[in-house]
């Protein structure tokens, strides 16, 4: 893996290696930082298949899929630091990266699609102006802008429930939490971002 990514792939059986086979997760990062490639695999082993999973849902393509889970371990072997295990568990930092990162997939595909059609009405029809095309980006950057502002918790929650498309059960599920936890930040999230969108708009008619 040294150099290079890693072989593993979804769907294949990775043999854990005995020394690690009963090792806790943090346990696992600290030797991956300490460049043990066995490490990785039995990560990859335990945790692998719900990272791949849960980007084909979001995403809806196997080969996409690949690239994000692969992405994901990747990082983790280049960056075992940025696990913090006071913060939560393993299995649910890969997952958070795996859903960013799916995302962030599909916002540059739906960033083209969005473009494609927006050159269509300006080549279709003449009554679509200029101003109108600068305030629909405007408006979608600052939405994104809210949506960064956010905690990591609301945030996430967030993401995986409108951008994902996931039901707020299947949230709690994947990031084990509790539901009402779930539906809690995600109503706080939905708050703070419509007093940032409300006061941009109070700027722009001042």
């Amino acid at each position: 893996m040294t150099g290079g990514r890693s072989e593993l792939r979804p769907g294949r059986t990775t043999e854990a290696a005995p020394a690690f086979a009963e090792s806790a997760d943090a346990a696992l990062v600290v030797s991956i930082a300490r460049w043990q490639e066995t490490a990785l695999a039995e990560v990859y082993r335990r945790h692998g298949g719900s990272v791949y999973a849960l980007a084909r849902r979001v995403l809806g393509d196997e080969g996409l899929a690949e690239e994000v889970c692969q992405d994901v371990f990747l990082r983790l072997w280049e960056q075992p630091e940025r696990f913090e295990p006071g913060r939560g568990t393993l299995r649910s930092f890969l997952l958070v990266q795996a859903h960013r990162r799916a995302v962030d997939r599909l916002r540059q595909d739906t960033a083209r699609r969005d473009r494609q059609i927006r050159e269509a009405r300006l080549t279709a029809s003449t009554g679509y102006s200029l101003e109108e095309e600068v305030f629909e980006l405007t408006r979608a950057e600052r939405v994104k802008q809210a949506l960064a502002g956010l905690e990591d918790g609301e945030r996430v929650a967030i993401e995986l429930a409108y951008f994902g498309g996931h039901t707020y059960k299947d949230v709690a599920r994947i990031l084990g939490e509790p539901e009402g936890t779930v539906k809690s930040r995600i109503r706080a999230g939905l708050q703070r971002m419509n007093r940032s969108l409300a006061g941009w708009t109070e700027e722009e008619r001042s």
